[in-house]
């Protein structure tokens, strides 16, 4: 399921939307508590679909080196805390899902989509702006490209 991204999306250099919402063991999860590291929000359609497994799969495979850079991984969707619980423990997601079935965050985002999410991602600096954006991206690509701007933004502060 690939909703193409149309519209705008969050302009760079602009302080992302603090939200607190409930991942797959029921804990909240808040964006300002992060402060002082990097955080990817990606927002993805429904669970257990085939581009959308595709996604978390390859954040998956992944993840050490996203850890080993410092960033912490939610993916966004309108799906239950049920529902993201059985898609992370069916492909062992070592990271957060997030539920918003009230769509707020989602919106504030503007991943909004007539009926799901749209598949956009940004990432998010240790002060809590938005540095990129990503949308209309290949599933199995996206992670190789937001690891390899972690990369530069890091070598550009040392």
């Amino acid at each position: 399921m690939n909703i193409p991204y149309t519209g705008s999306m969050l302009e760079l250099k602009t302080k992302a939307p603090d939200f607190t919402l409930e991942d797959q063991d029921g804990a909240a999860q808040t964006l300002s508590s992060f402060h002082g590291t990097y955080v990817l929000v990606y927002f993805y359609p429904k669970d257990d679909t085939p581009g959308c497994t595709k996604e978390a799969c390859v954040i998956r495979d992944m993840y050490g080196e996203f850890e080993r850079m410092g960033v912490r991984v939610y993916g966004i969707s309108a799906d239950t805390v049920e529902s993201h619980k059985k898609f992370a423990d069916k492909y062992s997601l070592p990271f957060r899902l997030l539920s918003d079935q009230t769509k707020t965050t989602i919106a504030a985002y503007e991943a909004s989509g007539p009926m799901f999410s749209k598949r956009i991602s940004y990432l998010i600096d240790q002060e809590g702006t938005v540095v990129k954006a990503y949308a209309d991206v290949d599933p199995t690509t996206r992670g190789g490209e937001i690891l390899k701007d972690v990369y530069a933004l890091k070598k550009d502060e040392d």
